[in-house]
């Protein structure tokens, strides 16, 4: 019986870290997922990462102050999609800090963001995901966003 529950407690030790490891990697997933098809300019790609509630935001620092703008899930892929053939964006994730709660996940991604090879900007990218019937999906995002101190 102790050889049994030695062998029991042993195997949870050992599944249960897979699991989480798993779980992370389908969170990454999701968000790898959101950046290919931003760079395939795939609006469909890039709208099936997020739920169909989904808010984006990102802080914006100017000389008046720090305030928070708004965009819609729609926008954004309508955008992505008329995006010209010639001109290629590329979020470049630098990290992937990923922690998980049952259906909960949130993900820190710092990234640096290209335009046509380009340096834009660079900030970090807050991500909150939700385990839903489908999968993971991205319900909430805000990003930093400056072209100095990367």
């Amino acid at each position: 019986m102790k050889k049994l529950l030695c062998l029991f407690a042993l195997s949870f030790g050992v599944l249960f870290p897979t699991l989480a490891q798993s779980e992370e990697q389908a969170v990454k997933e999701v968000i790898m997922s959101l950046f290919d098809g931003m760079r395939a300019k795939d609006a469909e790609m890039v709208m099936k990462s997020f739920s169909s509630e989904a808010m984006m935001q990102t802080v914006i620092a100017d000389p008046s102050g720090t305030r928070v703008g708004s965009n819609s899930v729609e926008d954004f892929g309508k955008r992505i999609a008329s995006t010209p053939v010639e001109t290629e964006l590329d979020e470049r994730i630098l990290d992937y800090q990923i922690k998980i709660d049952g259906n909960m996940a949130a993900a820190w991604t710092p990234y640096e963001f290209y335009v046509n090879g380009n340096f834009s900007h660079c900030g970090v990218n807050s991500f909150q995901l939700v385990k839903m019937s489908e999968g993971w999906k991205i319900v909430y995002i805000i990003d930093t966003r400056r072209k100095e101190g990367c």
